[in-house]
């Protein structure tokens, strides 16, 4: 073999050695970055100021390193914790956070694992929410708490390059004694407004008869039409005994009619006989 061709087939083993090698560097400094995602990329150690949005970026073989973030909202839930409201009352409340991050070099460098950190310090807002609460408060007001519960969270979390879009209270668990207490006082209540509406009903319908009694004693043929539609009212019940009150004056009108003498000449009579 000539020495050009031996050298040919050197250069050749040359060129296709470099280029297996600028194939396996390209191949490996080549990343892809989702839409959902954004590239923190360290070189040699250090952050670099360019945050790498979403498609194809590349790197420096062995010298960059890339750590992804995730931008989507961040759906949460906050262990129950156990606590005492401020009236005294155990009480056991979840929560869900929803959070997402805005600044992806803050959130990869200021704190070592963000997601963690939000959860512990959820945890100890919620209870800290708990003990500064009444019983009442977290059973029917819980919006209030709800934005007291953000901003506990969004002081420390903005300084991680998070945002804390919301957080509510799930669920609060309270004790069987405490449940039959209040169940109690619910009943208790009711039973409260009812006599009061009884009551009510009772001045207000004594105020009407008393009206109405006023309006007989001025009209005597009122308190006997009266008395005539209590006796129709009362002959529709077949089954009842009807005792009608009658009018003594009434009976010596129909005798004072039978005899033609007037009842007052009869009982000055008698009187005279007696006497």
């Amino acid at each position: 073999m000539e020495p050009a061709e031996v050298a040919m087939d050197a250069l050749l083993l040359t060129l296709g050695s470099l280029g297996v090698l600028a194939g396996v560097g390209w191949a490996t400094s080549v990343r892809v970055v989702q839409q959902i995602e954004r590239g923190v990329v360290f070189r040699l150690g250090r952050a670099q100021d360019d945050v790498r949005r979403p498609g194809l970026t590349f790197l420096v073989p062995v010298v960059d390193r890339m750590k992804r973030v995730n931008m989507q909202v961040v759906t949460m839930p906050v262990p129950a914790q156990d606590g005492i409201t401020r009236d005294n009352v155990t009480v056991r409340v979840d929560a869900v956070v929803y959070f997402r991050v805005v600044d992806p070099m803050r959130a990869v460098i200021q704190v070592q694992d963000y997601v963690f950190a939000i959860s512990q310090v959820a945890q100890t807002s919620l209870r800290s929410i708990i003990g500064k609460s009444e019983l009442d408060d977290l059973l029917s007001n819980r919006e209030r708490l709800n934005q007291g519960l953000e901003v506990m969270l969004d002081n420390p979390a903005a300084s991680w390059g998070i945002e804390i879009d919301r957080v509510e209270i799930k669920d609060v668990a309270l004790p069987e004694t405490m449940k039959r207490s209040m169940s109690r006082q619910a009943e208790a209540e009711r039973e409260r407004r009812a006599r009061i509406i009884t009551a009510d009903g009772e001045f207000q319908a004594s105020q009407r008869l008393s009206e109405a009694a006023a309006a007989m004693e001025s009209t005597p043929a009122a308190l006997q039409l009266r008395l005539l539609q209590t006796m129709v009212e009362v002959a529709a019940e077949k089954n009842s005994t009807l005792v009608l009150p009658f009018p003594v004056e009434m009976l010596r009108y129909f005798e004072a009619v039978a005899t033609g003498v007037p009842a007052a000449q009869r009982v000055d009579g008698v009187a005279h006989e007696h006497g």
